[in-house]
């Protein structure tokens, strides 16, 4: 199959890493100092672990919202509805991008209906805390799948248009890979990276890359993304 459209997400994931830390940057400061403790294991195996499990809960989101957009392509006129999903996503890619440049809040309020299901998910999370092994941490980063982000809403958004449970997974497996390394750094070298990651000309940079795959994906609306997303959409 080919992977140019995993690609393209997971170069989203990677360049939108700037929201990651900034929307998480919480979450992984107060890890970081859970691990911090005189004569503590090494902190990466934890860290990796909130992540593995973090991204399975995105690869498992995924799969359900593939499953979700392949019912509606079981209707009659396909192409109309799959054109309108692919737009949809696409919006979402150029209103993600404004927003990690700083110039708009438009997915602020998607974040705030995110945060409706994120107030009964929280509690559970507390069973967790202090992970003091992979086996807490693992579960913990489960849960922490679920945070509000708009970012990952962005890529559910396209994950729709996939038209199959295996690849809107695949989508999410993808996108949440690209998101691993930000995550990584900032548990491992949080202030240092947090500091990088908020620069004003780095947000502007990603956030303008992640605008051109949100504009370059609607002009190409009319062959569903051509080469970019090849892999990913569900061509009729």
């Amino acid at each position: 199959m080919p992977e140019t459209g995993y690609l393209a997400v997971f170069l989203i994931g990677l360049l939108g890493g700037t929201h990651c830390v900034s929307m998480c940057g919480g979450i992984v400061g107060a890890l970081s100092m859970q691990v911090q403790v005189p004569g503590s294991r090494p902190q990466w195996p934890l860290h990796l672990a909130y992540n593995l499990g973090r991204i399975g809960t995105y690869t498992l989101l995924g799969a359900g919202v593939g499953l979700l957009g392949s019912v509606g392509l079981l209707y009659e006129g396909m192409l109309p509805v799959q054109m309108t999903l692919y737009v949809l996503a696409n919006l979402m890619l150029v209103a993600l991008g404004l927003y990690l440049t700083g110039f708009t809040r438009l997915l602020a309020p998607i974040e705030r209906v995110g945060h409706l299901l994120w107030r009964r998910i929280q509690p559970a999370t507390r069973r967790f805390l202090p992970a003091r092994s992979v086996g807490q941490a693992l579960p913990l980063g489960m849960l922490w799948g679920f945070i509000p982000c708009g970012l990952t809403y962005s890529i559910l958004a396209t994950a729709l248009v996939t038209g199959s449970g295996a690849r809107g997974a695949g989508l999410m497996l993808a996108f949440g890979l690209g998101t691993l390394p930000n995550l990584l750094l900032a548990g491992m070298l949080f202030k240092r990276f947090r500091d990088i990651t908020r620069h004003p000309r780095v947000r502007l940079a990603s956030g303008l890359l992640v605008l051109g795959f949100g504009l370059f994906g609607l002009y190409h609306a009319p062959s569903l993304g051509g080469d970019l997303w090849r892999g990913v959409v569900c061509v009729t």
